[in-house]
C-alpha cells in the first residue's frame, strides 16, 4: 500500500520494472522524483516441461502489473504517463489473437547453447556478429531462443503471429500497438547496431519474418496511449513511453553519463557504462547494447550472482553476511552455467579445501568468485579515456549487503558509491515517462532527481592475491567447466 505522500509539485508518472521474479510499480512526482506510491507482485518461473530451462507465463506478468498498480491506490489513475522496463532477451510468442503461444523463454534459459554455436559459425564468426549487431550472441539472446524453438517446437513456431520481448508485450497490452525501443532491441541478436534497423539477413537465416517484429521507435517517441481496459487502474489516454530493457532503464534512473561504471548485483550480475562509441567486442565478453537514448551501453553479464551466493550460504548453513577472511579456497558459483565467462554448460566448482578452511571462508570465496567474473570485464566495458579512479556505482539488491560491497572494494581497489535511491529500474522507467511528458531528456530528468547520490566508500588496497588465485583455477579447470 502507498506510504506517506510528499507534497506534490508536478504531474505524476509511473515507472514499472517487470523483472525475472516480480513486477514493481512506482508512482513518481515528475518534478521532484519523489515516490508517492508503490506496489509489487510476484512472478512464477518454471523449469520448462523437461525440468530444464527457465520459463514464465506472460499472462502472469500482466496480472502482476495490474496488481502492482492497484496497490498504488488512487495515485495510479492520476498518472499522466507510464513506461515499462522489462527483463531483456526473453522470447514472447503470440498468436493471432495476441495471446501467448507458449510460456516465454527467459534470459537465463540457456538451452539454446547449441543453436548459438551454430549461428555464430554460419554467419561469419564472432567478429562478424560483433560488427553487425554489436555483440557476439550468448545463449541468453533472443535470436538463439527462436532458433531453439524452430528446432524443438515447430508447431509453436507455426502458431506464432508476433514475436515480442517482455517489455514489448506489456507495452502492447497497454496501447494495442506493437512497438519496442533501440535499447531492448539491441539485445535480440537481430538488430543491426550500425543502421539501427532489423538485420534482414539474420532474420531470413533463422526463418523469422520482420513483419512479426515490433516497430522500433525513435528516441523520445510515444508508444501510444493507455486503452480503456477492465481491471487496469490507469487513466485511459495517459501517455505510454517506448519503455526499454531493465539495464537501460537503470542507466536512465542513474542519469548515467560516460565514464561512470555501474555494477549491479541482482539475480544476475552486470557491469556497464554509457559510451558515445559503438562497441563491438569479438571476444563476446562485452555485449554492445544501445542505451535508451542515442548512445551505447556496453555491458557484461553473469548469470550467477546474489541467488547463487545465497544458495551457497544455505548449503553451508550460514547467514549471507557471515563471511570470514583468509584461507585458500576458490569457489566458482556457476550453478546455472555461466555467461561471463562463456561457460553455458558449467556447474559450480569448489577448489583448494583444507582442514582449516572454515565455512565462513568458503562463503567469502563464493562472493569472490561472483565479483571476480564481473570485474574482469570492467576494463573492456569502459572507454579507454575513462578515469581509473571513478567510483563504481553499486546498485541492485546486493548493494545493500556489507559482504557484497566489501568484496567489490577489496577485489577492485576502487572507490564504491551506493546510491540512496532504490528500485532504479522502475525509477529509470519513470524518468523516461517524465521525459516524454515534459519534452525533456530522461537522463537529465533523473539527474535533477539526484538519484545517484549516496554514501561513498573510499578505496582499499586491491587483493591481487585472491584475483590471481581465482584466475589460475579458472584457467586450469576450463576444460572441466566447459563440460559441466
Amino acid at each position: 500500500m502507498a506510504a506517506a505522500v510528499p507534497v506534490q509539485e508536478g504531474p505524476l508518472v509511473i515507472g514499472v520494472d517487470s523483472s525475472t521474479q516480480s513486477t514493481k510499480a512506482l508512482v513518481v512526482d515528475a518534478a521532484t522524483g519523489a515516490v508517492v506510491a508503490r506496489g509489487q507482485a510476484p512472478h512464477a518461473v518454471s523449469g520448462g516441461p523437461a525440468g530444464d530451462g527457465k520459463e514464465s507465463d506472460p499472462e502472469r506478468w500482466w496480472a502482476a502489473l495490474r496488481e502492482a498498480l492497484a496497490q498504488c491506490g488512487p495515485y495510479a489513475s492520476r498518472a499522466a504517463a507510464v513506461s515499462i522496463a522489462g527483463q531483456q532477451h526473453g522470447l514472447v510468442t503470440l498468436d493471432r489473437s495476441g495471446r501467448p503461444v507458449r510460456p516465454a523463454l527467459l534470459w537465463n534459459d540457456i538451452r539454446s547453447s547449441p543453436q548459438r554455436d551454430r549461428l555464430i559459425g554460419e554467419l561469419g564468426g564472432p567478429q562478424a556478429w560483433a560488427e553487425r549487431t554489436g555483440s557476439v550472441p550468448a545463449p541468453s539472446f533472443t535470436v538463439t531462443k527462436w532458433a531453439w524453438l524452430r528446432e524443438n517446437e515447430p508447431e509453436a513456431v507455426r502458431a506464432t503471429a508476433a514475436v515480442r520481448l517482455p517489455h514489448d508485450y506489456l507495452t502492447e497490452r497497454l496501447t494495442g500497438q506493437g512497438t519496442t525501443d533501440r535499447g531492448d532491441a539491441s539485445g535480440t541478436g537481430w538488430w543491426a547496431a550500425a543502421s539501427g534497423t532489423y538485420d534482414e539477413e539474420i532474420l531470413e537465416h533463422v526463418g523469422l519474418s520482420p513483419e512479426l517484429l515490433p516497430r522500433v521507435l525513435p528516441q523520445g517517441a510515444a508508444a501510444g496511449t493507455v486503452r480503456n481496459l477492465p481491471g487496469l487502474p490507469l487513466a485511459p489516454g495517459a501517455l505510454v513511453a517506448a519503455g526499454t530493457g531493465d539495464n537501460m532503464a537503470a542507466a536512465l534512473g542513474l542519469g548515467l553519463r560516460p565514464g561512470r561504471p555501474v555494477l549491479s548485483l541482482g539475480t544476475s550480475g552486470t557491469v556497464y557504462a554509457v559510451t558515445a562509441r559503438r562497441p563491438a567486442d569479438p571476444t563476446g565478453i562485452v555485449a554492445g547494447f544501445a542505451d535508451a537514448r542515442d548512445a551505447w551501453l556496453p555491458l557484461a553479464c553473469t548469470l550467477n550472482c546474489t541467488l547463487a551466493v545465497d544458495k551457497i550460504a544455505g548449503f553451508l548453513g550460514r547467514d549471507r553476511e557471515a563471511v570470514e577472511q583468509g584461507g585458500s579456497a576458490v569457489l566458482l558459483p556457476f550453478l546455472d552455467g555461466e555467461r561471463t565467462p562463456d561457460l553455458p554448460l558449467a556447474s559450480g566448482l569448489l577448489y583448494g579445501l583444507r582442514h582449516d578452511t572454515t565455512p565462513g571462508q568458503a562463503l567469502q570465496a563464493a562472493y569472490d568468485g561472483a565479483v571476480f567474473a564481473l570485474l574482469t570485464a570492467l576494463d573492456r566495458v569502459l572507454d579507454e579515456d575513462a578515469s581509473p579512479d571513478a567510483p563504481i556505482l553499486l546498485i541492485g539488491g546486493g548493494a545493500r549487503g556489507t559482504a557484497w560491497r566489501e568484496t567489490v572494494r577489496r577485489l577492485s581497489g576502487r572507490p564504491v558509491q551506493v546510491p540512496e535511491a532504490r528500485e532504479l529500474v522502475a525509477l529509470g522507467a519513470a524518468a523516461q515517462a517524465a521525459g516524454l511528458l515534459l519534452g525533456a531528456d530522461p537522463a537529465a530528468v533523473a539527474l535533477g532527481w539526484a538519484t545517484a547520490e549516496g554514501t561513498l566508500y573510499e578505496p582499499v588496497q586491491r587483493d591481487d592475491e585472491a584475483s590471481h588465485r581465482i584466475s589460475a583455477v579458472m584457467s586450469g579447470a576450463e576444460g572441466l567447466l566447459r563440460r559441466g
